[in-house]
């Protein structure tokens, strides 16, 4: 990939770093019985999305660790859905904005997944 020089050029990178902020800005206002629970949780699982892309990219010489890595970043933006869900159950966040959070989330997992479908273009 001649136009990629680093995990930070990956579009999915960027996009996951975006959200991850908005998963802190919106968990701000989760009660603070929640600290140490969903907030934690949230916030842990949506950032992790883009250090498992950043450790794909280190991985790239191994095709199927690259996968894994990938495999391991559409979990955890599959996890951060869950938490938008209980988010919602709890009336800590509307449902509208929740709907629109995972719509984005699910974007990623399309990305990744053609990343995935089109490993050997990223793997030397």
């Amino acid at each position: 990939m001649e136009y990629v020089k680093s995990f930070r050029d990956l579009h999915v990178y960027k996009v996951s770093r975006i959200l991850a902020k908005k998963i802190f800005e919106i968990s701000q206002s989760f009660p603070k019985e929640e600290r140490y629970s969903l907030t934690d949780q949230i916030r842990r699982s949506s950032r992790s999305v883009g250090a498992q892309i950043a450790e794909s990219w280190a991985k790239r010489n191994y095709r199927r660790h690259f996968i894994s890595k990938l495999t391991d970043a559409d979990g955890e933006q599959l996890e951060t859905q869950h938490w938008l869900e209980v988010a919602t159950d709890c009336s800590y966040i509307t449902s509208e904005h929740a709907e629109e959070l995972r719509t984005q989330y699910n974007e990623i997992g399309k990305m990744l997944n053609s990343m995935i479908q089109k490993a050997e273009s990223f793997c030397s």
